[in-house]
């Protein structure tokens, strides 16, 4: 099942795409929520109406006539996690990571990302006017379904809800600022995430998947999720020894080598440039980079 939310005629609604088409899940059965924490917050119940909505519903509109949202619009939490691949590690300079001390991580080393940087999967990627080292970071996605505390790594693939793309844009001199990472990675629309969530069932193998990113068409990252120094099931313990992860959170499982910090001519985002993120079996997101104008309210 793929899971989104969207927005039509001025109203966020839960779908499911079906093809080139969008299912309205709660014109198909009133009982599935609009909003996709509540429908999670519904369990495997809730889940299963879903699923059968997605396959029968007659209350469709093409794909093309909707705006396609963030599948969580406003996550709880999302949690990030760093050098997850060891060729992301490894291709920071040797010298920097002798002068920081850094060694290959032990446990996952996680920071999180505000949730209001989540944004569409379509949606502009903006560039503010504080700052020219704008970076990308091709990510898999996992968004939690169930309430869970101290999961084991056996039983942590029963709280998976379903996958997304994330591209966890990065603020480089913003994050090198502060030791820690949440106001260089926390941006308004620095959060791009979709098109759908992919329930675990559509996916034959998590860790065989490919990841694509390019800018312009010019690929700048290729790897596979294989690579994953900590796979998901430990990444979903650790964080759950910790604190309640709740339906909705997501949990960006990291990025490989190939980010324009660490490339010779350093090329970051740039106006006008096209992010495009593909993963096996999810489908791609694509945003636009585009100045940010500033704008200031208090509400």
């Amino acid at each position: 099942m793929r899971l989104i939310s969207y927005t039509t005629n001025g109203e966020t609604r839960t779908g499911a795409l079906r093809g080139d088409e969008v299912v309205d899940l709660n014109r198909t059965d009133s009982a599935i929520p609009t909003d996709m924490i509540a429908l999670l917050e519904g369990g495997d119940a809730m889940m299963a109406r879903a699923g059968k909505a997605a396959e029968t519903g007659t209350a469709v509109t093409p794909v093309a006539d909707v705006r396609l949202e963030s599948p969580v619009p406003v996550p709880p939490r999302i949690l990030a996690v760093g050098l997850n691949y060891l060729e992301h590690f490894y291709e920071i300079p040797e010298e920097i990571r002798e002068k920081r001390g850094m060694k290959v991580p032990e446990v996952p080393v996680i920071f999180n990302k505000q949730n209001t940087s989540a944004t569409g999967p379509f949606d502009p990627i903006l560039l503010p006017p504080e700052s020219g080292e704008i970076d990308y970071e091709a990510e898999l996605g996992v968004v939690i379904g169930k309430t869970c505390r101290r999961v084991s790594e056996a039983e942590a693939m029963q709280v998976v809800a379903g996958l997304v793309i994330v591209n966890d844009v990065t603020v480089r001199d913003w994050q090198r600022a502060t030791p820690t990472m949440t106001m260089g990675k926390s941006w308004d629309s620095h959060c791009p995430m979709g098109p759908a969530l992919v329930t675990p069932d559509e996916i034959d193998d998590l860790y065989a998947l490919q990841v694509r990113l390019t800018v312009n068409g010019e690929e700048r990252q290729h790897f596979s999720t294989g690579d994953m120094h900590f796979n998901i099931a430990q990444q979903i313990a650790h964080l759950s020894t910790a604190f309640t992860l709740v339906p909705g959170d997501v949990i960006a499982t990291g990025t490989s080598a190939g980010v324009a910090v660490f490339r010779p001519d350093r090329p970051w985002l740039k106006d006008g440039q096209v992010v495009r993120i593909e993963i096996d079996g999810l489908g791609y997101i694509e945003n636009t980079v585009a100045r940010d104008a500033g704008e200031k309210f208090i509400r």
